[in-house]
């Protein structure tokens, strides 16, 4: 068994390191996909990807489909594909514990797994705490899939593991799905995340600025949210704040994240 990261990132140097080194013990290989940074992004991937040797691949990509073009050969093998995205900061005390579930054979008979998730609006990493919203109510972003449950992922992909259609084999569909932030609670998830959606994620942006969509957004927009957004332009309104939508839901609850950030060792 063994699992690899794939990280499809724009312009995110204010947490993607964090969100790298938080994940690499967890992965056996780790993937990098850049798609046209113009922060600090491509020069700290690429410095990690020196000094961690031959676990980290550094791609500089035109178009995010790259990403699903790297690990769509290993359809079929005991591999575990997990994506991460340069927002996304893992516990990584909670990964090395469900790291050992994994080799445990736990999870294989599973598709895909979902983990637990903090929506983050305010964050302390000094002070060890994070404000937000948690899935549930919200939707769980993780991205954890079971590359031996399937014979190949067809079809044209815009990103890592969207669009396409994958091919099952005999006893495993789409409907096995694990979704463990559904039955554990935060406190006690092993494998969970805090979402940094509603943080400024690149020294290119300004204090306060609204939100960004993500590349799958950019990239992946059905045609009837397209056709949405026209004609709410048309009546003279703003779009539909999809992140609003989908990460804003639920309490707004304070949580204790030192557990997160680990001091760094060389």
């Amino acid at each position: 068994m063994r699992i690899t990261g794939i990280l499809l990132v724009k312009d995110e140097d204010l947490y993607v390191e964090r969100a790298v080194r938080n994940v690499l013990e967890f992965c056996d290989e780790f993937i990098a996909v850049d798609n046209g940074s113009q922060d600090g992004t491509p020069e700290i991937l690429r410095r990690m990807a020196v000094g961690s040797g031959c676990k980290f691949a550094y791609h500089r990509a035109e178009h995010p489909g790259l990403s699903h073009e790297l690990i769509a050969p290993l359809a079929g093998t005991d591999t575990w594909i997990f994506a991460v995205d340069g927002d996304e900061i893992y516990d990584p005390s909670g990964l090395r514990r469900f790291r050992r579930r994994l080799e445990s054979s736990e999870f294989d008979r599973d598709w895909v797994v979902f983990g637990n998730v903090l929506n983050v609006r305010q964050l302390d990493p000094g002070a060890g705490f994070a404000a937000g919203h948690l899935a549930p109510a919200c939707r769980s972003m993780t991205k954890l899939y079971n590359f031996k449950a399937i014979d190949a992922w067809e079809g044209p992909c815009q990103e890592r593991l969207h669009g396409g259609k994958p091919r099952f084999r005999a006893g495993f569909h789409e409907g096995m799905r694990r979704n463990l932030h559904e039955t554990v609670s935060w406190e006690e998830a092993d494998f969970r995340c805090l979402h940094l959606c509603f943080l400024r994620r690149s020294s290119l942006e300004r204090e306060n600025s609204p939100p960004r969509g993500n590349i799958m957004d950019r990239h992946a927009r059905s045609w009837k949210q397209r056709a949405d957004d026209f004609w709410r332009r048309l009546r003279g309104l703003g779009p539909v704040d999809w992140k609003e939508q989908r990460y804003g839901r639920g309490p707004l609850v304070s949580k204790p994240v030192s557990a997160f950030f680990p001091e760094w060792t060389a």
